[in-house]
């Protein structure tokens, strides 16, 4: 097959390691032709392809394909899209995150490409934005859904989402978890003991940890002021903050006027293939974003084995199963946030039970084999239902 991928910028994010591994495995395990188009990878984030083996694809860059809104660039995108189209003759279009997906399905419809897909990493409306700018970006999504003859959710919640907005009916989605390489987290805490001396962590203390941009809606506030109460119960609690972004500087002056300078460490940017490593140095991973389809750190951890706290957004308790993998909170809630970071750092039983379930319930279902094979036969099944 010949298959195009669309997105806006590779940088080091969840929708972008999805969508490289989905390129790769088509490419290396199923011989097919694939593209990538992509724009500009800005921001404090760190650029994926230049960290990651892209031998085999094709990699193409688009000036215009901006995330932001711009008229001027939308319209330059959207003609460059069309040609690459023209050009290339793609047998599939899969398209990811909100501005590549509105246009990348729009060239493709036009160009009537056999099979138009497009994967919600995470709806582009939230109930944090303001209600005109919700109300246009689910306009957007409902004009974009009727260019394209499927989705992939990456949970259930996303497409939840979609059709409670009106986007599009329930038999327009599939539910296809997004994969990884799940065997470096099979084996994070190899070398657990060197990378927590190398971060400044002592073997008694129990670190929490975040991996998410410094970036709005990621929720980083809500572990800081959670962590005035945790650090009063709990000597030994450290936090761990992977990644890096614009609010960086504004979190590590709020450190500083809590006075707990000395109970956080800050990684930046990380390539990918640290990631595993930085999680088996972790006790628990915390999650409180605001605005997510599904994270990946919360199956990485899991398949780390180790439990997992979470709010309650999108599709985290599909993987987070309180109780049992891990708690998960009401959003914003930080007593809720506190106490249970308190009860998983009183029992190392606790942490060791519900990371060992994680793992036996999730490895399998994010491997990104499974992923990609589930994808193509998706492509093959459109496609002849488009030519039967």
């Amino acid at each position: 097959m010949r298959v195009m991928h669309v997105i806006t910028r590779m940088i080091v994010g969840g929708a972008q390691e999805n969508t490289l591994y989905n390129c790769r495995d088509l490419a290396r395990e199923f011989g097919d032709d694939v593209i990538l188009i992509t724009g500009p990878s800005e921001g404090a984030e760190g650029k994926l392809l230049a960290q990651t083996d892209t031998q085999g694809l094709l990699i193409d860059n688009h000036p215009s394909l901006v995330r932001s809104i711009s008229p001027l660039d939308d319209y330059s995108a959207l003609q460059a899209l069309k040609a690459a189209i023209r050009n290339w003759q793609p047998d599939v279009v899969h398209t990811h995150s909100a501005k590549a997906g509105l246009l990348g399905r729009a060239a493709a419809w036009s160009r009537r490409v056999p099979c138009v897909v497009h994967t919600v990493h995470g709806a582009p409306f939230h109930p944090f934005q303001r209600r005109t700018s919700r109300w246009f970006f689910i306009q957007c999504e409902r004009w974009a859904a009727k260019r394209c003859h499927h989705m992939i959710s990456v949970a259930d919640a996303m497409t939840d989402l979609m059709v409670k907005a009106k986007v599009a009916n329930q038999d327009k989605f599939t539910t296809i978890y997004s994969g990884m390489d799940v065997e470096p987290f099979l084996h994070s805490d190899n070398d657990r003991e060197s990378v927590r001396g190398a971060l400044g962590f002592a073997s008694s203390d129990i670190v929490f940890g975040k991996i998410a941009r410094l970036f709005h809606l990621k929720g980083h506030c809500y572990v800081i002021e959670a962590a005035e109460q945790v650090c009063r119960s709990q000597p030994n609690a450290r936090f761990l903050f992977v990644g890096d972004g614009i609010l960086r500087e504004q979190f590590e002056l709020e450190i500083a006027r809590r006075g707990m300078s000395d109970r956080f460490v800050f990684t930046g940017v990380v390539p990918p293939v640290r990631v595993p490593s930085l999680v088996g140095a972790m006790d628990v991973l915390v999650h409180t974003s605001l605005r997510e389809g599904l994270a990946r750190a919360l199956p990485q951890a899991l398949i780390s084995g180790k439990p997992v706290i979470s709010y309650d957004i999108d599709g985290a308790k599909e993987v987070v199963l309180n109780g049992i993998t891990g708690f998960i909170i009401p959003p914003k809630e930080i007593d809720s946030l506190a106490d249970a970071m308190i009860t998983l750092a009183k029992s190392k039983l606790m942490r060791s039970e519900m990371g060992r379930k994680g793992r036996e319930l999730f490895t399998e279902q994010f491997r990104h084999e499974t992923m990609t094979q589930r994808i193509r036969e998706l492509y093959l099944r459109v496609s002849r239902k488009q030519f039967s």
